[in-house]
């Protein structure tokens, strides 16, 4: 059966209807910057976990901002994998859209948004390759699905017709389910090394928080830097 086709909605009524969202309806939790750590690494691991504990859904999921091949920003949404004394994790085919982008101009974006605590986090800076060892270990140690739709590669280039991925992707199933351990020769694992990170918290009378992590190499002489990095506020 086809899917039914939904009615149109007027421009007014979707005027209408984006004015009338609501912009937090939840009690936003406090954020005192001058009792934020020295570094953002940390912050962000305990922001991570506030959102879980809050209930935010796929609090792992981010925006990913790249430069596209006419010079032009290009994004979407990809999965965290992991974030450590390196950077931010995340994987794709390198022979993907953002994969070339990468490989041609290797610096990037990242925004996550948690609505359920009014939290949104900035992360810019370079983008390096880890080991294909490593990105296979990764990759193995997530689900079977994971494993397939990596195998079933061809990631952003055009399909002719839907039948040719439902073949593809049941022999990916097939595959993976037999194969655990399968290689998947242009799943990439990225890390971005942090420039910049900023921690933005809502407020309900819009005194929103915002707090900047910028990388200096000459920050740990003092101020209010600690180990590179200096943290300052912005105005919202």
């Amino acid at each position: 059966m086809t899917a039914p086709v939904p009615p149109p909605v007027s421009p007014d009524d979707f005027r209408a209807l984006l004015r009338s969202r609501k912009v937090w309806d939840v009690e936003l939790p406090a954020f005192r910057p001058a009792q934020a750590p020295a570094a953002p690494l940390p912050l962000f691991h305990a922001w991570f976990a506030d959102a879980v504990a809050a209930g935010q859904p796929e609090p792992h999921t981010m925006g990913l901002a790249t430069v596209a091949e006419d010079g032009g920003p290009d994004v979407r949404t990809v999965m965290l994998h992991d974030a450590d004394e390196r950077g931010w994790h995340f994987a794709s085919h390198a022979s993907s859209a953002k994969g070339r982008q990468l490989a041609a101009r290797p610096e990037a974006a990242l925004h996550f948004y948690w609505a359920a605590q009014g939290r949104q986090i900035r992360v810019r800076g370079p983008v390096t390759t880890a080991p294909h060892r490593e990105a296979l270990a990764d990759l193995h140690v997530r689900s079977t699905g994971a494993l397939a739709a990596a195998l079933v590669g061809h990631q952003s280039e055009v399909l002719g017709a839907s039948e040719e991925l439902a073949r593809s992707s049941d022999a990916a199933w097939e595959r993976a389910q037999a194969e655990p351990d399968a290689d998947a020769p242009t799943w990439t694992l990225y890390v971005l090394e942090p420039l910049e990170v900023e921690f933005f918290q809502g407020d309900a009378r819009r005194r929103h928080v915002r707090l900047r992590y910028r990388r200096d190499a000459g920050a740990a002489d003092g101020g209010a830097a600690d180990g590179g990095w200096v943290r300052e506020l912005l105005w919202p």
